[in-house]
């Protein structure tokens, strides 16, 4: 909650010096984005109580047309802590997560400043839990590859021509139902088969930033300079 509540904040104080960016529109194609973010864990009762999310970013790269339509490819990292305050067991460690993905979505400004990135993410992710439990059972790491999906939301405000900074919404889906085993416990920790089968999932919300490579003002009649 205090980083949402921070996230906000911080995004309204770039509004500010944007609101002077009056007189223009971009014209976007090519982007660079990058998003920082801090996950929350849903659905699965195990995941959501045991693993606590502590980072998300995903760099990418993307290309709007004319007509807003977007498509792009990039990769993220995310990870998450073990709780040991929710476990009766002294387990230590975390999983990580690396990812691939296209990116497909609808882009566009409505203002001289203010845009929307709507899209869908798809790709594969490969999780890899290491905790001191694995470790003492012999094995370095417990790795799992699943099937990613995420819709995503970024709330764009335009700085210059070349660059917008974002409020980024996405709701994440790891296609594999999270278990303690994969930590290494020796048993369910009282979580029925039907809870622990629901897909992992997670809320993401953050930071991001885009830097367009032939990023222009528009020459339409009443948006250009004076």
């Amino acid at each position: 909650m205090k980083f949402t509540v921070a996230a906000c904040s911080l995004f309204l104080l770039v509004w500010n010096p944007v609101r002077s960016y009056s007189q223009e529109r971009m014209d976007i194609d090519d982007s660079f984005v990058l998003e920082l973010g801090l996950p929350n864990s849903f659905v699965n009762g195990a995941f959501k109580n045991i693993m606590q999310g502590l980072v998300y970013v995903s760099p990418m790269y993307q290309y709007t047309l004319k007509s807003g339509l977007s498509f792009g490819a990039g990769v993220h990292y995310s990870y998450f802590n073990v709780n040991q305050f929710r476990i009766n067991q002294d387990v230590s460690g975390g999983m990580h997560n690396g990812a691939a993905f296209l990116k497909f979505g609808y882009e566009k400004f409505w203002s001289p400043s203010l845009a929307t990135d709507i899209s869908i993410k798809a790709g594969l992710v490969q999780s890899a839990f290491t905790t001191d439990t694995l470790k003492k059972l012999g094995y370095t790491y417990q790795a799992r590859v699943s099937p990613y999906f995420e819709p995503n939301l970024g709330i764009c405000l335009a700085s210059d021509v070349n660059a917008s900074f974002r409020l980024s919404l996405g709701y994440a889906f790891y296609g594999f139902g999270f278990r303690p085993a994969n930590l290494g416990i020796d048993s369910d920790l009282g979580y029925s088969p039907a809870e622990l089968n629901k897909i992992s999932s997670f809320l993401i919300v953050g930071f991001g930033y885009s830097r367009y490579f032939n990023g222009k003002k528009s020459s339409n009649p009443g948006w250009d300079e004076e």
